[in-house]
C-alpha cells in the first residue's frame, strides 16, 4: 500500500507517519507538507508545498497511490470563524478533490474528533464545520473514506504536541491517560492504536464509514 499523508509534523500525523514507517503492508509514504518533518526512512519521500489550495504543480507526482491519511487540523480556540472554516473545511477539500481526480481507486482517511455535528445545525461551531467537512468527503467518488472522530488521544513513542503547555499537561498527565486508555475505550486512545487503526481500515476496510474511539482502539 503507497500512502500520502497530510499533518505529519502534527501530533496526530506523527504518530500515524509512525506506524506507517513500522508497517510491512505500506510500501512508501510521500508527506506533503510546509516544513520537513525531520526523519529519515527509506520509505519516506518529502515534498514541501506552501499552497494547499492549489496543487497543480505537483499533480504529477501525487498520482499512483492507495491510500490518504489525512492529519492536518487546528484547534479553533481563539480563531476567527473564516480562518477556522478556510483552515478545516476548504484546505481539506481543495487536497481531496485533487486527490481523488488523480487517484479514483484511493481509500480517504480524515481524522475528526469526538462530538463532530453530522447536521451541520448544532450550536458548536467547530462541531458544525467539521460535520461539513466530514459530510462533503462521504460524497466525493473515492473507493471509500472513512472519519476517523478520536475523543482523547495519549502520545507515545515520542510523539509531541507542539504547543509548549499542551505537551506539558500529556507529560504530567501520562499515568491518568494511560490508565483511561486502557479502562475507557469510549473516551481514550493513543497514537499507536490510531495510526494502527488508520491503516487496518485502509488496507481492509470497514463496516462503516465514522469512526468513534471505541471504533479505533477495537481495530
Amino acid at each position: 500500500m503507497k500512502v500520502i499523508m497530510f499533518g505529519a509534523t502534527g501530533m496526530v500525523g506523527q504518530g500515524v507517519l509512525r506506524e506507517c514507517l513500522l508497517d510491512a503492508s505500506v510500501e512508501s509514504v510521500l508527506v506533503v507538507g510546509r516544513s520537513p518533518t525531520g526523519q529519515h526512512h527509506a520509505k519516506l519521500l518529502e515534498i514541501l508545498h506552501q499552497d494547499f489550495m492549489h496543487f497543480s504543480g505537483i499533480e504529477s507526482e501525487l498520482k499512483g497511490y492507495d491510500a490518504c491519511f489525512f492529519c492536518l487540523g487546528v484547534s479553533s480556540v481563539g480563531m476567527e470563524a473564516e480562518r477556522y472554516r478556510y483552515l478545516t473545511y476548504d484546505v481539506t477539500m481543495a487536497a481531496a478533490k485533487t486527490l481523488v481526480t488523480l487517484n479514483p481507486g484511493m481509500v480517504f482517511t480524515y481524522v475528526t474528533g469526538r462530538s463532530t455535528d453530522s447536521t451541520e445545525q448544532g450550536p458548536v461551531r467547530w462541531a458544525r464545520v467539521k460535520g461539513k467537512t466530514e459530510n462533503d468527503l462521504l460524497k466525493l467518488p473515492f473507493k471509500a473514506a472513512y472519519m476517523f472522530r478520536p475523543a482523547g488521544i495519549q502520545p507515545l513513542h515520542g510523539v509531541r504536541s507542539k504547543t509548549l503547555w499542551v505537551q506539558a499537561i500529556y507529560v504530567v498527565a501520562a499515568p491518568l491517560l494511560s490508565w483511561l486508555a486502557r479502562t475507557r475505550p469510549k473516551f481514550m486512545t493513543t497514537s499507536e492504536l490510531l495510526g494502527r487503526a488508520m491503516i487496518k481500515v485502509a488496507r481492509d476496510g470497514y463496516p462503516k464509514p465514522v469512526l468513534e474511539s471505541e471504533d479505533i482502539n477495537f481495530l
